[in-house]
């Protein structure tokens, strides 16, 4: 994150001598990026957070991951999937490169603790509500949250209720930010951008976890590492840094829109090696008076395109099946556009209702094995039955 904050008990100089109740010293933990010359967090421990008692490794699932050959447009449903369980340990990937994995999970319990030691990950709240809790403290979390956790951040997801939580969750290979165009050069977010500090929401109470012999779940590049530890790592007594998980709600983003189409760098949000993310939020249409309201055929020449569709309508894809819980990935390669009919009927709005998550990589997608157990196989070729099914009509009428 662009700036500083704290929580809880910190001494008054970072690494000095800080003492517990009964004089011994608490544990100074410094977690950093970029080889500690990026954003860095210092986090007080009761006990020192390297004492483990056991370290075994997790063998991971095949994930069957292989190209995506013949090159194809692919529609998703994951909510087919018969999901359930744990955010972490029963998240399913359903495409990846080396830069990121994409998955879905729906959580009907608390999560493993668990970190990720390769990169940064995001998880877009479909539905439900709940917490993420780690080393840092609590963020509560609801329906349209975006929830981004730092490399190595032990956390862990917890459930409200008794309606599943329902994420979109992307694994980065680096770290998330927002867009360097939206920062001043001192971090801070300038006039103009759609979201600010004000947007943000931080962890704001500390965690205190009790037990010993705690497992963690550590993903590394080739795999999985349970580490036990000797005790609770929610040990921290206090933190201060720019390095720490946070929220902000996709209600908050206020779009930026034109007399005509407005292209998709108008609607980023964060950006990491290797891709971008965006979203598309309710929001007045173009106005221009011939203005089509509707995106282009288009062409994106260096990016395979992901589409998570949260919730309302989705203008360009009526007709096709693609509905709320969709997900459609339309690669470098392929020219996609609205289906036959949306153009025309699209003629004349002046708002749309629509909360998309988009994901444009810089490197192809490859596909998992359980991406074909929700894949819509007629998808990519709606636009000719989309075509036929209206003359067809023209025809009767």
């Amino acid at each position: 994150m662009p700036y500083f904050t704290q929580l809880g008990t910190i001494p008054r100089k970072r690494h000095v001598a800080f003492r517990q109740p009964d004089g011994t010293l608490y544990s100074e933990e410094i977690i950093g990026e970029d080889g500690f010359s990026g954003d860095t967090s210092l986090l007080y421990h009761r006990y020192p957070p390297s004492a483990l008692t056991s370290i075994e490794a997790v063998k991971p699932p095949d994930e069957g991951l292989h190209p995506n050959e013949p090159l194809s447009p692919i529609h998703l449903k994951p909510r087919d999937l018969s999901l359930k369980g744990d955010a972490v340990l029963d998240r399913v990937i359903l495409l990846a490169n080396d830069d990121v994995r994409i998955g879905y999970a729906v959580a009907t319990e608390d999560s493993s603790l668990y970190k990720n030691a390769t990169g940064d990950e995001l998880a877009y709240v479909e539905s439900g509500s709940g917490a993420l809790e780690s080393t840092f403290g609590r963020i509560d979390i609801t329906e349209g949250d975006y929830v981004i956790v730092p490399t190595s951040t032990i956390h862990r997801w917890t459930v409200k209720g008794d309606e599943p939580l329902r994420l979109f969750l992307v694994e980065a290979r680096g770290h998330i930010d927002p867009p360097k165009r939206y920062l001043s050069r001192r971090g801070q977010f300038i006039e103009g951008t759609p979201y600010c500090e004000l947007d943000i929401r931080r962890p704001d109470e500390l965690i205190e976890g009790t037990g010993a012999d705690i497992p963690v779940y550590v993903r590394t590049r080739t795999g999985m590492t349970r580490n036990v530890h000797q005790h609770h790592p929610f040990d921290v007594v206090g933190w201060h840094g720019g390095m720490y998980p946070w929220s902000f709600n996709i209600n908050d983003f206020e779009p930026i829109t034109g007399s005509l189409h407005q292209p998709p760098p108008m609607h980023q949000i964060l950006e990491a090696p290797g891709f971008v993310v965006c979203n598309f939020v309710p929001r007045l249409l173009d106005y221009h008076p011939e203005a089509v309201p509707i995106p282009p055929f288009h062409s994106n020449v260096d990016s395979d395109e992901v589409l998570f569709y949260a919730k309302g309508q989705a203008n360009t894809r009526q007709g096709t099946g693609v509905g709320t819980g969709s997900i459609t990935v339309h690669p470098a390669g392929f020219i996609h556009g609205p289906q036959p009919g949306n153009v025309e009927r699209a003629l004349g709005a002046t708002r749309n209702d629509e909360y998309q998550v988009m994901i444009d990589t810089f490197r192809p997608l490859s596909l998992t094995a359980a991406l074909a157990k929700c894949a819509d196989q007629d998808y990519p070729y709606t636009w000719v039955k989309r075509e036929e099914a209206l003359t067809a009509g023209a025809a009767n009428a």
